[in-house]
């Protein structure tokens, strides 16, 4: 859960406006990952700051670390500096200035997406350890197996179009499968940005990724991604897992009619 950045001790908040020269402090307003995230700017420039002090959060803010120092790269923003204070992990990332994409019929911001898509479909997992397919979705087959890093969550709040091109943030779900299984996972959010699903799939098959995947099996992950949604939507009041559960049903029902 997001808390406020006065909750943390002077330690951490000394040491990172050492770090950048001032602590002017605007919280994010995406994202639920990180106890603390946070963009701070002093005299050196801009940081966006996350930090972590629970097991579980903990846990998850250093694998981002590890996972995002391995992949940084033109597509993902850099660790800029990381330390651990008073019981705090605190991790300092480039900052990415500009809206988020937008994934709608026609937006040129697809294309941008496109090329990012390209790029990790032929980006080995780095070595560092990963979730499973299985981990990750909560559930499997065969065909999901691989050696490519996957995000698994391109939905528009991870995707921030800077000045600099597309840059893909919060790489805390990161996973190690096949390639097709980045775009299988995207699908439904081009359905929630307004694509039929015959148009999301028609734009997804200008990746290599997705056109030599079986159609079978594409068919079983957008089931089994269907079926998760509806159950974990069910017993939930949160407005986003109700979108996802809609969308991902669209998709397989789509799929099931062809």
């Amino acid at each position: 859960m997001r808390i406020d950045w006065t909750a943390l001790p002077e330690a951490v908040t000394k040491e990172v406006a050492d770090r950048v020269g001032g602590s002017h402090i605007i919280p994010a307003t995406a994202g639920d990952h990180a106890e603390i995230a946070a963009t701070v700017t002093g005299t050196t420039g801009k940081v966006f700051v996350k930090a972590a002090r629970t097991d579980f959060g903990v846990r998850s803010l250093r694998f981002e670390l590890r996972v995002s120092e391995a992949v940084s790269r033109s597509h993902s923003p850099a660790v800029e500096w990381y330390f651990e204070a008073a019981g705090w992990l605190v991790v300092g990332f480039e900052h990415c200035e500009g809206p988020r994409a937008d994934l709608s019929p026609g937006s040129p911001d697809l294309d941008l997406l496109g090329e990012a898509l390209t790029v990790l479909s032929n980006t080995p997992a780095p070595d560092v350890p990963l979730l499973s397919p299985k981990g990750r979705l909560g559930f499997e087959h065969p065909a999901m197996d691989g050696d490519t890093l996957v995000h698994t969550d391109l939905g528009p709040a991870n995707l921030i179009v800077t000045p600099r091109g597309l840059r893909i943030v919060d790489w805390a779900m990161a996973a190690k499968a096949a390639p097709w299984v980045e775009p299988a996972m995207l699908a439904p959010w081009l359905i929630g940005a307004g694509h039929a699903p015959e148009q999301a799939e028609r734009w997804l098959a200008l990746q290599p990724a997705w056109r030599e995947a079986d159609p079978g099996v594409l068919n079983y992950f957008a089931m089994r991604n269907a079926q998760k949604w509806a159950s974990k939507s069910a017993g939930s009041t949160a407005a986003w897992m109700h979108d996802l559960a809609a969308w991902t049903s669209q998709l397989a029902s789509y799929r099931n009619s062809r």
